[in-house]
């Protein structure tokens, strides 16, 4: 925990991976094919907190939704990656597009996908539900699940490394 705490402490980016991160993983389809996911208002707040500190935020998904482009743009998440069969290749251009380091980004995943990433960005944080072998090259692994809590404590875990919580938190305390 010492080792994710000093890595959050450097982090200016933090890029997440939808199904199974932001949502529990369930896909729900009507019969016409329309796609529906569910995301919990706490994670969308604690990524609005997070921003707040000029940390900024990303994603980047295996799928294509209209459900997540809509998700991303009420939460002011500019950088959205969608239907990525590379997310490596997703994330470098990022990078190159933001002109930050690996050691300054964050990547939050859940599945084998996602390693290519999180083997490489300063802070890799993964969910409980995650295969072993995610977690095992995880640096801190929430303890709430994808979908129920899981982003909003890896946005204060930033933030509480970075010493901004308490700014973040007093505003609504006032």
């Amino acid at each position: 925990m010492e080792n994710a705490h000093q890595r959050a402490r450097a982090i200016k980016l933090v890029i997440f991976d939808v199904d199974g991160v932001m949502t529990d993983g369930s896909l729900f389809f009507d019969d016409d094919g329309r796609e529906y996911k569910a995301f919990n208002s706490l994670d969308g707040h604690g990524l609005k907190m997070l921003k707040s500190t000029g940390v900024e935020t990303a994603i980047i998904t295996g799928r294509s939704s209209q459900v997540v482009t809509h998700r991303a743009h009420n939460l002011g998440i500019g950088h959205v990656y969608q239907g990525v069969d590379n997310k490596l290749e997703a994330y470098l251009h990022l990078l190159e597009k933001l002109g930050l380091s690996a050691a300054q980004t964050a990547y939050m995943g859940d599945d084998v996908i996602d390693l290519p990433v999180l083997i490489r960005c300063g802070l890799a944080i993964s969910v409980p539900a995650a295969p072993a072998v995610v977690k095992q090259h995880a640096h801190f692994t929430t303890t709430l699940d994808g979908g129920s809590g899981a982003v909003r404590e890896a946005c204060e875990f930033i933030m509480q490394a970075q010493d901004t919580y308490a700014k973040v938190i007093a505003h609504y305390l006032q």
